[in-house]
């Protein structure tokens, strides 16, 4: 097996959540499940929502799902998504 680029599209419950708490969680569990090179945005959506776009190189061996459940357990997250998932090459 080899290593993936995945990106994931997180949407909070609303407008007033506070993302930087939601990053910070975020990175925690991309740290315990040792992805690689996480990198976190913030996408504007509409009406003063904005999605966070997690982007990491995650081995393929391991479970993803597994991982967007975990990410899915946090206070205030309406929906996560995997929008991009290819092999990593270099």
């Amino acid at each position: 097996m080899g290593i993936a680029a995945v990106k994931i599209k997180i949407m909070p419950t609303s407008p007033d959540v506070d993302l930087e708490e939601l990053k910070s969680k975020s990175l925690e569990l991309l740290e315990k499940n040792e992805a690689k090179n996480p990198t976190i945005t913030q996408e504007p959506i509409a009406f003063g929502l904005e999605a966070l776009i997690l982007f990491f190189a995650w081995d393929e061996s391991k479970d993803l799902d597994s991982f967007e459940e975990e990410l899915r357990s946090i206070e205030n997250v309406s929906s996560v998504e995997v929008i991009d998932m290819r092999r990593a090459f270099g």
